[in-house]
């Protein structure tokens, strides 16, 4: 015999957000998921983050509609929340998102991932054979930019494959995540979903978001100079001496990094897969990069010489680099605030810490869907060959709640980020200037 319905507030709530105590609310009916942390297929970190709030959207948001009836029975209490409510935005968020399920568009996906491992099955044997059966300086440049536009189509599997089947089977999805990402590009799909889930959980939080957490090269925001902790690393940014020197400067060293970016993501696959945390998986991810670090370097040392094998290696580094600006280009000069978020606002937060990029239907393949960027973090299982449908319904949502809904040509995504780097640089160099202890909402650069 279930107990009786018990009913506690919103601020009983929050008092259970520890790891060892986590408390959700979904529709107002509240979960205990302490047990669940440390086996929930994200990570604990996206669950801890949200412990203590109202969690429905963001769970919405992340989850088959079956999930709810198969796995919160068995986390659930007693309790209710007594005084649960639902935001007008929130209540509109809801039924656009029932709405598209009704149209099957989450498992509609089109046949995006079968064009681009077309496209990456054609690449990587064109690239090879000009290494292997040309003697021409160009011919290897050309070779090595090929890899490197792989490396990119590569990089928009492994992303649509973290937050959807792409395949008809979670096994070929595996398989292809392993495939795109660990084999083909040298990064972990397993770091990739820790870090990307995280993102998408608390877009554009200083201290939580990993996406903004990038000392001592780069800050989007002067709270950084109080060397905040992140939640997601587990340790302190320190903002010393040699990181105000190198922030000093980024909006100018931004672009020469970028060329470089994916060093830190061989670095931090590693750090992951080799740490005592646990990897689903583990085996068949190392076994991936074991892979890509066999045939990357080998195709390079069939190159005649080593300035032309550094050369290689600068020039495919450098055309990905493309992605590592895109990734950038959404969120570095969006609104940013510090904390966890509260839960009942995901649709806001969505929208204020996001930037879209205005572009023709023939260039989608260039952004790989990060261009509706609002729409993708509303919806982040959402294929993103119905991206472009559902924009208008999305845009006029926000309007309808006096949200932003930030889109702007790729140009100017460019200067609005550089514009952010360079007012933070600016104070940085400016060390007299004392960064204000109740902040909270920062917005280095608004705009739309």
């Amino acid at each position: 015999m279930e107990p009786p319905t018990s009913y506690i507030s919103t601020d009983e709530l929050r008092k259970h957000n520890t790891r060892h105590d986590a408390w959700i609310s979904i529709h107002g009916k509240i979960y205990d998921v302490s047990s669940w942390l440390h086996r929930h297929p994200g990570g604990p970190l996206p669950l801890l983050t949200l412990a203590g709030t109202d969690a429905t959207d963001a769970f919405l948001a992340f989850h088959p509609p079956n999930t709810a009836s198969l796995l919160l029975p068995a986390f659930s209490t007693s309790h209710r929340l007594s005084d649960h409510t639902v935001s007008a935005a929130s209540s509109d968020y809801r039924k656009l998102f029932s709405d598209l399920s009704a149209l099957n568009l989450f498992n509609r996906k089109g046949h995006t991932t079968s064009i681009l491992l077309s496209l990456i099955l054609t690449l990587f044997p064109l690239s090879v054979c000009g290494v292997l059966f040309s003697d021409s300086t160009f011919v290897h440049v050309l070779s090595a930019a090929l890899i490197g536009f792989l490396w990119i189509q590569s990089g928009w599997i492994g992303h649509d494959s973290g937050h959807y089947n792409v395949m008809l089977s979670r096994r070929l999805n595996r398989a292809i995540q392993i495939l795109s990402g660990n084999i083909l590009a040298g990064i972990s799909i397993g770091w990739w979903k820790w870090n990307h889930n995280a993102h998408h959980i608390a877009c554009n939080s200083l201290d939580y978001d990993p996406d903004l957490q990038h000392l001592p090269f780069f800050v989007v925001s002067s709270r950084f100079f109080n060397s905040l902790t992140s939640r997601f690393y587990d340790r302190k940014l320190n903002f010393d001496s040699f990181a105000r020197f190198l922030v000093s400067y980024q909006h100018w060293t931004f672009y020469p990094v970028m060329c470089f970016a994916r060093v830190n993501l061989f670095a931090q696959s590693f750090f992951l897969l080799l740490s005592k945390r646990k990897v689903e998986n583990r085996g068949s991810e190392l076994l991936g990069l074991l892979a890509f670090w066999v045939w990357y370097p080998l195709l390079v040392s069939f190159l005649p010489n080593w300035w032309e094998r550094l050369l290689f290696v600068f020039v495919s580094f450098s055309v990905t680099g493309i992605q590592h600006v895109q990734f950038c280009l959404n969120h570095f000069s969006s609104e940013v605030y510090l904390g966890p978020p509260s839960g009942g606002d995901w649709f806001e937060k969505q929208t204020k810490g996001t930037l879209g990029v205005d572009c023709s239907p023939w260039m989608d393949w260039f952004h790989g869907g990060l261009q509706f960027q609002v729409e993708h973090h509303l919806f982040p299982r959402l294929p993103r060959c119905h991206l472009r449908k559902i924009a208008p319904l999305v845009k006029d949502l926000c309007k309808k709640h006096n949200l932003p809904y930030n889109c702007v040509s790729f140009w100017k995504a460019n200067v609005l980020t550089i514009q952010t780097l360079r007012n933070a640089a600016l104070q940085a160099r400016d060390g007299s200037n004392p960064v204000p202890k109740n902040l909270v909402w920062e917005a280095v650069n608004t705009h739309g």
